[in-house]
């Protein structure tokens, strides 16, 4: 625990000075949320529009935590490699394990932060959302499950990556490239039928969908994500990404000279 205790505090130490990384990762998704509450509802019947924000807020929460995970998570893997820390660590007795679990405990921690903030402004602007116990807690399940495919799409940027800003804007890159034509910032509804089949696919999109469709209904999620056959597929390809990151991290980041 006492590894896992220093890298959770070096690593959210590290997030918590950088202004610019509070900036894209908790401001840049408020700001969106703002235009999108009151850019796309002005036609809006009114009945309606606090749903509409309740599934913007979702989705620009879901970016906001793509961005802590995708964005960050590299950029810090990178940094590390190039002060030479990675390389002191490999000559000691220290576990990789348990150095990725502190940076993913650090990063889950500084992403509650957008998660919290983006939340506060959408309620602010007018989002509601359908709460019960049993919809709260399939919507943190859901989260998670982003966290851990975030994550492990990140630990594969940041072990192929060698450089801080080259790990950072490809998993900036990724995360609003994926995110547009996934159906995260995009409604799935307007997407072609091809991109409807990367949504279902991609797990990010796919748990962003079931949360919409949990909190705020079908009608705004565009299809329903929580058969048996999706929610399975969405849990194993988050596995196979979490799994695939985590090996090429501890094999290659941390890999004997």
């Amino acid at each position: 625990m006492g590894q896992i205790a220093a890298t959770f505090g070096k690593t959210i130490k590290e997030f918590l000075r950088q202004k610019t990384v509070l900036f894209w990762t908790i401001a840049w998704p408020v700001i969106w949320v703002l235009i999108g509450s009151f850019s796309f509802t002005s036609s809006t019947p009114d009945d309606i529009v606090s749903h509409i924000r309740g599934s913007v807020t979702i989705s620009m929460t879901v970016f906001a935590l793509m961005t802590a995970v995708m964005g960050n998570l590299p950029g810090n893997i990178a940094a590390d490699r190039e002060r030479g820390l990675l390389s002191k660590l490999k000559t000691m007795p220290v576990s990789p394990w348990r150095d990725f679990a502190g940076r993913i405990i650090a990063l889950l921690a500084f992403s509650s932060l957008a998660v919290i903030a983006v939340a506060l402004v959408g309620y602010a602007c007018g989002a509601r959302l359908t709460l019960t116990m049993d919809s709260a807690w399939q919507s943190v399940c859901f989260f998670l499950l982003i966290s851990l495919a975030s994550a492990g799409i990140g630990m594969i940027i940041g072990t192929f990556i060698k450089h801080v800003h080259g790990a950072i804007m490809t998993g900036v890159g990724i995360t609003v490239i994926s995110a547009a034509v996934s159906g995260v910032i995009t409604p799935y509804a307007s997407l072609p039928t091809v991109l409807q089949e990367f949504a279902r696919i991609y797990p990010v999109s796919s748990a962003s969908s079931s949360i919409i469709f949990v909190l705020v209904g079908e009608e705004h999620a565009g299809y329903n994500p929580l058969t048996p056959t999706q929610t399975g597929l969405t849990l194993l390809i988050t596995l196979l990404l979490f799994a695939a990151g985590l090996t090429a991290y501890s094999r290659s980041c941390w890999k004997k000279d």
